[in-house]
């Protein structure tokens, strides 16, 4: 499951007895940076930084903080003559001096601005208490600026809050003015960037379809589920319900994220060694294995008896997010763990839809399927990386897949393994280029009325495509939109159930097998593979985290929810027992959130108690 990064805090309040204000030091804007005089982007930002000064005028108050460029002597030295002044007056005589005396700080730059505040004149032991005093108060802005997630120069916080957007002046205008287009993107990636957020939208989404479905709208929602919509193409015509376009059409979208980060986690992530993979897969195929053998042995046969698939499925998205509320109590390397495995249960789900879920197979369109196949794997044996070729034929891949019986999900994995990876970019001559082009451009007399030339805007998108793979640029845009948007809908459309006393009756051993599977069968098969796994020496459990802990993980992946409810539909034809599955997936996916959440929290009070009970058991020396 791909997460955003929180977005950046200032870790240290401005302090007017600490910071360098320049401005009203009660303005509503603050425009807080972490610089160095030697940063020729620090440089040319400063010049944007005055425009916007004067544009906002006693509204903005702007702060300077030292983040010298490392093992460069002369960024600390021209930081450390910035600190030797006596005053805030002072201090941006000497900060404007050294950004814009020469287009590059130099050695004659440092000697000029020293003599001019009268340095030179010191005695030894004064320039020595300087100087410590300016030491110091580099090395808080610097310790400030590791604490707020700064990477590199220059950064700025508007409002205590990173800016990570373009450094001109209209961009800078828009974040501080809090316009709506700034704050609304601020909002959503502030959301996304919560843990819990994308399992929090879709118990949102769940509530409203079960709301929905026990009031009088009930019946309009499900016309519309029921709406056909589709296209003509001379006198062909495709079309299907719009509940079908979302389980069959969107939710390839969520495969197709699902594939991505599989291949992630094989090539550079968490699975790409035998030996990190073996517990989180071993952990995924006991998790399968045990709920669906104890499915089948509470319904061996008859109309329920291929409804065996229900409890074998994890919801990632659910499980992720209770272990994220739970913060620093669950070890990170139990995300880890839980994060993999649930995602090779996913894969594992896929395949059991395409083999025993589809439909009456065609043979012409199967054939169609593999060409296509075919074709995309020639695109990838050419290093063709145009994402947009891929996206054309997978499109035509997913008709062909649904078109030939098997389930149209399997188009997004195969899809996600033909898209190609590329082996990291040399930042270094990239940089240069862009530097090279950008500098050219800078030259001609039009730039700042027409902008950049198009060959240059060709070759400054080529360096973009450049710097990620086209797998990983797929991975970032389609997972967020798959995990806020399109598992909501899915939610949405089909988590809905009428709580009636005909849903109940009769459907008690289709229930029962359904939450034994998930609740019981879905823990016991992790646990028995983990420790089977270790005992054969196949693969060690972590240090990092307790056997009840790996209990409590085990747990959470009995929510089987979104997964759940997509295999139920697919295996379970009446309307009545589709609606008993559901209410068995909603007390199953319930009782193994508490039970999860419980046992992570009761071995988190434990090992917490550890190292205390380790330090008062110690004898004094």
């Amino acid at each position: 499951m791909t997460h955003l990064e929180p977005p950046g805090r200032l870790d240290r309040p401005v302090d007017r007895r600490l910071d360098h204000i320049l401005g009203n030091a009660s303005a509503e804007v603050t425009l807080v940076e972490y610089g160095s005089y030697v940063c020729t982007h620090c440089r040319a930002a400063n010049e944007e930084i005055a425009r916007v000064r004067g544009h906002f005028g006693d509204r903005l108050r702007y702060v300077f903080r030292h983040l010298p460029i490392p093992g460069s002597e002369l960024a600390h030295r021209a930081a450390e003559l910035a600190e030797s002044t006596h005053s805030n007056e002072e201090f941006w005589k000497v900060h404007m001096r050294l950004m814009t005396r020469s287009a590059q700080l130099t050695e004659d730059d440092i000697v000029v601005v020293t003599r001019e505040i009268g340095l030179e004149d010191k005695n030894s032991q004064q320039a020595d208490l300087i100087a410590q005093r300016a030491k110091t108060r580099i090395d808080a802005d610097i310790r400030s600026a590791q604490a707020s997630g700064v990477r590199f120069t220059p950064t700025f916080f508007i409002n205590d809050r990173r800016y990570d957007g373009p450094w001109d002046e209209s961009s800078l205008t828009d974040a501080m003015l809090g316009r709506l287009g700034h704050r609304m993107q601020s909002a959503a990636l502030d959301f996304a960037a919560w843990g819990p957020s994308a399992g929090v939208l879709l118990l949102l989404a769940t509530i409203v379809a079960v709301l929905i479905s026990n009031s009088p709208a009930s019946d309009a929602f499900e016309t519309l589920m029921h709406e056909n919509m589709g296209f003509v193409i001379g006198t062909e015509a495709f079309g299907m319900s719009l509940r079908h376009w979302i389980n069959d059409g969107l939710l390839t979208v969520f495969f197709l994220v699902v594939g991505l980060e599989i291949k992630r986690e094989m090539t550079v992530g968490r699975l790409a060694t035998p030996t990190t993979a073996a517990l989180p897969v071993a952990a995924a195929i006991g998790g399968m294995i045990l709920p669906a053998l104890m499915y089948w042995l509470l319904i061996p046969s008859g109309p329920w008896a291929h409804g065996w698939g229900i409890p074998m499925a994890t919801d990632t998205a659910f499980a992720v997010a209770i272990i994220a509320m739970m913060g620093r109590r669950v070890p990170v390397e139990l995300r880890i763990f839980l994060t993999a495995a649930a995602i090779v249960d996913d894969i594992g789900s896929i395949a059991i839809v395409a083999l025993f879920y589809s439909e009456e197979l065609n043979l012409i369109y199967i054939a169609a399927s593999v060409a296509l196949g075919f074709l995309l794997w020639s695109f990838n044996r050419a290093h063709v990386y145009r994402v947009s070729m891929y996206l054309l034929f997978g499109v035509a891949l997913w008709v062909c897949v649904y078109a030939s019986g098997f389930h149209a999900s399997l188009a997004g994995i195969v899809l996600a393994l033909l898209i190609p990876t590329r082996s990291p970019a040399n930042l270094r001559a990239l940089i240069s280029q862009a530097d090279t082009i950008i500098a050219a451009e800078a030259q001609r007399g039009d730039v700042l009325r027409r902008g950049p030339s198009l060959p240059a805007i060709r070759a400054l998108d080529a360096i973009h495509d450049r710097i990620e793979s086209p797998a990983d640029r797929l991975l970032r845009y389609a997972a967020t939109r798959s995990s806020y948007l399109i598992l909501p809908l899915f939610a949405l459309a089909n988590a809905g159930v009428e709580f009636t006393s005909s849903v109940w009756a009769g459907h008690e051993p289709l229930m029962l097998a359904i939450v034994t599977g998930l609740f019981v069968g879905k823990p016991l098969g992790i646990m028995a593979a983990c420790a089977l796994a270790v005992r054969l020496g196949i693969t060690a459990k972590p240090e990092a985290y307790s056997w009840q802990q790996l209990l409590g993980a085990a747990s959470l992946a009995g929510i089987g929810f979104t997964m759940s409810l997509f295999i139920a539909g697919q295996a379970l034809t009446e309307t009545t027992d589709f609606a008993a599955a559901k209410i068995a997936v909603f007390l199953a996916s319930l009782l193994s959130a508490m039970t999860g959440a419980l046992l992570l929290l009761t071995a988190g009070e434990r090992s917490a108690q550890r190292p205390a009970e380790r330090r008062s058991s110690t004898p004094a020396l």
